[in-house]
């Protein structure tokens, strides 16, 4: 299962929109809100050079925003981004 991490703040719909969109289709994910963690708001800044939330992440790997995550779903890229890798033996 890949890790789906998002980046929040209580403020922000479009926060609240993302964590929709996961909840709605089962999808786990770990929430970190930055609403008034500076330092956390700060790293995530510098990480993504973009200073607006929700900031996602799949396996350690920035896919931008909300509008971000739904451009992937219409694509067709998301759910190949979320399928479980294949392991080699």
């Amino acid at each position: 299962m890949k890790t789906i991490e998002i980046y929040s703040a209580k403020y922000c719909s479009y926060c609240q929109d993302a964590k929709a969109f996961f909840a709605e289709r089962n999808i786990p994910f770990t929430e970190f809100d930055v609403t008034k963690d500076l330092e956390k708001r700060k790293w995530l800044q510098e990480v993504t050079k973009q200073q607006t939330v929700p900031q996602i992440f799949i396996d350690g790997v920035s896919i931008g925003g909300y509008s971000d995550l739904l451009s992937l779903e219409e694509q067709g890229r998301l759910e190949k981004m979320l399928a479980p890798s294949l392991e080699r033996t």
